[in-house]
């Protein structure tokens, strides 16, 4: 029974790594940009929440202000920094955000200090989910329910309505999309929000689970990494059965062998590289 509850606790990770990965995986995706500050923009989303809390204010107006807000901080870093870098060596790309994240990184240590702060989970999601002798918690849950209603969303917009179509078009052939009309520089800066928000979305979910600390952004960003790395560069569905894989795996593991529960990651990730150098769903180049 024990087993069980890894693996159904490992998909409630999974889908958070999913909403993770995938907002690198759009970024990358799209725009062949390297964000090292995502990671960063989850930390923060995880620390507005506490404050949310804090004030007063209640998990669900986090859930929708949050996102939002960090959005509006990613559009705002896009617009007056990051953009400049597109058409630079991804050096360049990797130098900018990773100087953004340690900022953020410092900004929060330096505002909230190096101890972990508890966010709790909302009352109304607080009781447990019994299924003859298996019991498990409302927030995980929740938390599994809302990550395959928001991939499942996130997939329907990019395959099968106009929108999705103009944004794949233009991660192909963005010369073609502007004779068409369009602009893409419009495009790439909104892609660039909506996986700053998938970031955003996933810190929100996660906070209550684990509570906060300045080094959950690292951790977050290297799980991405692993998660797009694995499913492949530029499949979004490959980032999906990665990042579910990643999140049993890790479950799995923190019950039979706790020490190893991080390091399973990069063994896994190790594995594909050597069997599938392109990842799982990766095109061969």
């Amino acid at each position: 029974m024990i087993y069980a509850f890894q693996i159904v606790n490992g998909l409630g990770l999974g889908m958070l790594y999913c909403i993770l990965a995938l907002g690198l995986s759009v970024i990358f995706g799209l725009l062949r940009f390297i964000n090292f500050a995502h990671g960063e923009m989850f930390a923060l989303s995880a620390y507005l929440v506490f404050v949310v809390q804090y004030f007063g204010g209640s998990f669900w107006l986090a859930l929708i202000v949050v996102p939002l807000a960090v959005m509006v901080l990613g559009w705002l870093l896009e617009r007056s920094l990051i953009q400049f870098t597109y058409n630079r060596s991804h050096t360049v790309q990797i130098l900018v955000t990773f100087g953004i994240a340690l900022v953020i990184r410092e900004s929060l240590t330096w505002i909230f200090g190096p101890q972990p702060h508890n966010v709790t989970a909302p009352e109304s999601l607080s009781g447990f989910i019994s299924i003859v002798n298996f019991t498990f918690p409302e927030y995980r849950a929740f938390v599994i329910g809302l990550g395959i209603l928001t991939t499942a969303c996130f997939w329907y917009v990019l395959e099968r309505t106009r929108i999705g179509a103009i944004i794949r078009a233009a991660s192909e052939r963005s010369e073609m999309v502007m004779l068409l009309g369009y602009d893409a520089r419009k495009i790439f800066s909104g892609a660039f929000c909506v996986g700053i928000a998938l970031a955003g979305f996933a810190g929100v979910m996660f906070a209550p689970l684990r509570g906060v600390d300045p080094n959950i952004g690292a951790e977050a960003l290297g799980i991405a990494f692993i998660a797009v790395t694995i499913g492949g560069l530029g499949s979004y569905s490959g980032v999906v059965v990665a990042s579910l894989i990643l999140g049993v795996a890790q479950s799995l593991m923190s019950t039979i062998w706790p020490e190893g529960a991080s390091l399973i990651l990069y063994i896994a990730m190790a594995a594909v590289i050597l069997i599938r150098p392109n990842g799982l769903f990766g095109k061969t180049v």
